[in-house]
């Protein structure tokens, strides 16, 4: 049998500070949407830009640290796996998911020019 891979590397920037909340069992979850952005030629040869956004998922020591070290605007770089899900709206219909949950986290250092 085949072995089977779900792994992502992302490496973008913070829409916003990281969120912390403690769930029961004392479990930590953290929170942030990731910016990536794409630019390629069309079919007219005009620069396209485009953002990609990606809901990103921390679990309690990773969490602390995501919550710690991650606000809007942080470039950093993760890696992880894809997780899929699904819930019942408010008004009834089904939604689905699909977030990264998070195994290595590299905040990139931006140096500041004087």
């Amino acid at each position: 049998m085949e072995s089977v891979i779900n792994k992502v590397v992302l490496s973008g920037f913070a829409g916003a500070d990281a969120e912390l909340r403690i769930l029961s069992g004392n479990q930590k979850l953290a929170r942030v949407n990731l910016a990536v952005n794409e630019s390629y030629k069309n079919a007219s040869g005009e620069e396209v830009k485009k953002t990609q956004w990606f809901t990103l998922t921390f679990w309690n020591a990773k969490a602390d640290l995501a919550a710690a070290q991650i606000k809007k605007g942080t470039r950093f770089t993760i890696e992880g796996r894809l997780q899929t899900g699904s819930y019942e709206a408010k008004d009834g219909t089904k939604r689905f998911t699909t977030d990264i949950v998070v195994s290595e986290l590299a905040i990139k250092e931006i140096e500041l020019a004087n």
